[in-house]
């Protein structure tokens, strides 16, 4: 198993060895937080140094919250330069998730020391920045430096969250992070939306609840 995960990490690394042969400086973005129904939606831009291998690096939901803390610390440490952005609650609502996820991510981009000559995006889907963005499907297991950026975006997320449960202890937060969970929903149903929550991703939920109410009429 750790030389299958070694063949991996190789993978990971030559890929962003041909993308720095070809453009030189480029950073890699990928976001957390698109799906929950509360909470802001994280992105990180990070740029990682030619030669520098970080053992363990990989997708962020791979990666147990022990691992992914222990690589945060690294990847700051260890990047050449990096970004942690957001964009809110209140964006979310105003503009779709789809758009304020891409903000979170220009916000990021535009958040670096150092500015790369490309972008290189998790996804089907890019910001508009001032350099090209390539998007690049299940990045996250394809770059190294997009594995960095989703762990710094996912970690500092969950961080925020377990943050949010203070003030709203009785959603749960720490436990399902704002996720569409069983035990959420029932929060919900006990506790109603609170402010924190993304009123856009509800809709259908309330709807659906009403319909209920009136004996599915």
């Amino acid at each position: 198993m750790e030389k299958s995960h070694s063949k991996d990490l190789s993978k990971l690394y030559q890929f962003d060895g041909i993308i720095r042969n070809e453009f030189g400086t480029f950073c890699g973005i990928d976001e957390a937080g698109r799906g929950p129904l509360a909470g802001d939606v994280y992105a990180a831009a990070v740029i990682l140094p030619d030669g520098v291998v970080i053992e363990g690096l990989d997708d962020s939901k791979k990666l147990t919250e022990k691992k992914r803390e222990v690589l945060y610390d690294e990847i700051i440490e260890k990047a050449e330069s990096y970004c942690i952005a957001t964009a809110s609650v209140k964006e979310i609502d105003e503009i779709n998730i789809l758009a304020a996820t891409m903000l979170a991510m220009k916000r990021a981009f535009e958040g670096l020391s150092l500015k790369p000559n490309i972008a290189l995006v998790d996804g089907n889907k890019a910001p508009e920045l001032s350099v090209n963005a390539e998007t690049v499907v299940k990045g996250d297991a394809t770059s190294a430096s997009i594995a960095a950026a989703s762990v710094l975006a996912k970690v500092a997320r969950d961080r925020y969250m377990k943050d949010i449960a203070l003030k709203y202890p009785q959603y749960q937060f720490e436990k399902h992070k704002g996720y569409g969970t069983k035990l959420h929903y029932q929060m919900l149903d006990e506790y109603d939306a609170s402010d924190i929550h993304r009123k856009s991703f509800l809709v259908k939920y309330y709807a659906a609840k009403e319909k209920n109410k009136n004996g599915g009429k």
